[in-house]
């Protein structure tokens, strides 16, 4: 990325925050009915911290949204709380990294506080600017989707969704988490294994490493490669 963006992003830095808030069973709109409520929209300080589990919190939600294996889900982001205009950007002030969303099978989606997470979908960086997650996020009204495994076993998951803006410069990630609780019914037996937040990520890990204004900037992937099934 060019040198001239770094001047622009210094007077961005601060300037647009979001959060994930919506979820989408197929084509039917759940809002926020099952997504724990994160205390607000700035980013989480540390990747070492307790929130990098399920948002900045403590985040709770007592409803759980029924998904058939096989059907697709679609995680949506916004800046602020019930602001869903696709006229305002997903996540704005050049806020560039990628966007991971994880699943984590759980005995209950409601009270769950640990978990192994594995990764269902991810949109990282190909050497332009719209290629970012965060710009293919605003591109698509602050909305991924993804399918849920068919092969995946039925009950209770959390979902995570993720975007890490790394605007900020070297080893300063700025990740937005929430968790979308979930029921999946109708699956098979496979059971993947998964990494733990905190701690899947650290700060030594390449795509933290470098400024992605630097000339030599790498995109490489934090945590685990995509599960499909």
């Amino acid at each position: 990325m060019k040198s001239a963006i770094v001047l622009l992003a210094a007077a961005t830095v601060a300037s647009a925050h979001s959060t994930w808030q919506d979820l989408w069973v197929g084509t039917t709109d759940k809002a926020t009915s099952c997504t724990r409520t994160v205390k607000d929209n700035n980013p989480i300080d540390s990747l070492t911290s307790k929130d990098m589990f399920c948002g900045r919190g403590p985040a709770t939600q007592s409803g759980v949204c029924e998904v058939a294996a096989g059907t697709a889900l679609t995680v949506e982001m916004h800046a602020q709380p019930g602001e869903r205009s696709c006229s305002q950007p997903a996540i704005g002030g050049n806020h560039y990294g990628p966007v991971y969303v994880y699943m984590a099978k759980v005995s209950d989606a409601t009270t769950a506080q640990t978990a192994s997470f594995f990764k269902v979908a991810e949109d990282g960086y190909t050497g332009t600017t719209a290629s970012w997650g965060t710009e293919i996020l605003n591109a698509n009204c602050g909305k991924r989707a993804f399918t849920v495994p068919k092969s995946l076993a039925s009950g209770d998951y959390l979902v995570r969704a993720e975007a890490i803006a790394l605007h900020a410069g070297a080893q300063n990630p700025q990740p937005y988490v929430s968790c979308m609780q979930v029921k999946v019914t109708g699956g098979g037996s496979a059971n993947p294994a998964g990494v733990s937040f905190p701690g899947a990520y650290k700060l030594s890990d390449a795509l933290f490493t470098k400024a992605i204004y630097d000339s030599s900037f790498k995109y490489t992937s934090v945590g685990p490669a995509v599960w499909t099934g």
